[in-house]
């Protein structure tokens, strides 16, 4: 409790100096206004401000402020709190790999953290792609060997697992990702470019990104959901490692940066631990995670894409391009288009069904749509879809089916 008053305070501190510095043009411009030639003197009343702001009142407020003031030293000791409560739990990842080209990589190297006391360790899975052998690397030196349990380029989560007595393990807690907002302080642990225990801090920049994984199937990308975004500094080498709010409980796994130099620039992509807790005790216990489809390619129906297919410019929802054959889709009898067009610079077929709900809920984006499958459902599972089709709104049955390449 008392890392987040600190850290509560000092926002409030902030505040206060952005707007104590705006009083004082603003005071000035209203002076001017009082005093201005065409305004008659009597509308000066000086005496009015003890009234409305008595001294002692004014003395009450600035001490009350003061007395919740964090020091500089009390932030310091908040994220010295936070650093040692997190890096034991936070490991480096090297890997080697077998390989006939002489010249190709040898290895690579990443972060991860301690998911329980029976050794299992998350990282991403771009780390461990292709790893003949991990070694794992704890914050106190010791090394030691790992296997790899499970892996799922879909939500680039890996597990892998080091036998380690219990009482060498400590696991992280687990925030509530659902909850992060914008603005909010976060911190990053990790060993960038190799160098263990490295801590960060930045604030939340963004959410409900989406992140492109894995190779294309059919035509198409896959995209990981729910995406936060991060200014605190991100390079290679903290793939895999952690970020957390104020009380040391992991917001999320750090996976991708937004670059055109490979490394940081204020770009961080995080993995929420929503999907985390979702789908690790899936690669614990299958070693995959099955993720269901519908076998549809499309996109956002934005004003311009609803004018060229006679929609009106407000209405929102997902254009479905095409359908996969056999697919889910296809059995329910969802459409795809069929007119190919030019939109935005791309050929795109259209005339297809624009889907507006899923099971009652709004589908203002694509995005929206690979949420709702991604945290809701599963393989299997019966779902509602509410479509657009020649104008009039109709509900369609469909069964999701697994999605191919897993």
């Amino acid at each position: 409790m008392r890392s987040k008053r600190y850290l509560l305070s000092f926002v409030a501190l902030t505040a206060l100096l952005l707007v104590s510095c705006g009083l004082i043009p603003v005071a000035i411009n209203q002076a001017e206004e009082i005093l201005s030639p065409d305004e008659p003197a009597e509308v000066v009343v000086p005496e009015v401000l003890p009234e409305v702001i008595p001294g002692d009142v004014v003395q009450e407020t600035n001490q009350s402020y003061e007395s919740q003031m964090p020091t500089f030293a009390d932030l310091q000791f908040t994220f010295e709190e936070i650093y040692q409560k997190v890096n034991p739990s936070v490991v480096h990842i090297k890997t080697s790999i077998s390989s006939a080209d002489t010249f190709g990589p040898s290895g690579g190297e990443g972060s991860g953290f301690v998911w329980d006391t029976e050794g299992h360790i998350v990282t991403n899975a771009h780390v461990v792609e292709g790893a003949a052998d991990i070694s794992v690397i704890f914050a106190d030196g010791a090394i030691e060997d790992a296997e790899l349990i499970g892996s799922d380029v879909f939500s680039d989560l890996a597990v892998i697992q080091v036998d380690v007595p219990a009482d060498q393990l400590f696991p992280l807690e687990m925030a509530d990702s659902s909850q992060v907002r914008v603005g909010q302080i976060a911190v990053a642990i990790g060993n960038p470019f190799g160098l263990q225990g490295t801590m960060t801090q930045g604030i939340i920049s963004g959410l409900s990104r989406s992140l492109q994984v894995g190779n294309a199937i059919l035509g198409g990308t896959y995209s990981i959901p729910d995406i936060i975004q991060t200014d605190a500094p991100i390079n290679p080498g903290n793939s895999g490692g952690v970020l957390v709010d104020e009380n040391g409980s992991v917001i999320g796994v750090t996976s991708a940066i937004a670059s055109d130099t490979g490394t940081n620039s204020g770009i961080g992509f995080v993995i929420p631990s929503n999907i985390v807790k979702k789908f690790v005790p899936m690669l614990i216990t299958e070693g995959i995670v099955e993720h269901s489809w519908m076998g549809i390619t499309g996109t956002t129906l934005t004003p311009e894409l609803a004018e060229l297919v006679g929609l009106a410019e407000d209405q929102r929802g997902a254009i479905v391009f095409s359908i996969v054959s056999g697919g889910p889709a296809e059995q329910a009898g969802v459409l795809g288009g069929s007119e190919e067009t030019s939109a935005e610079g791309e050929t795109i077929s259209v005339g297809g069904d624009v889907i507006v709900a899923i099971d009652g809920q709004a589908v203002n984006y694509f995005e929206d749509m690979i949420s709702y499958l991604f945290n809701n459902t599963d393989p299997g599972q019966t779902i509602t879809l509410t479509v657009l089709r020649d104008g009039v709104e109709e509900n369609v049955e469909l069964t999701l089916g697994v999605l191919p390449g897993q």
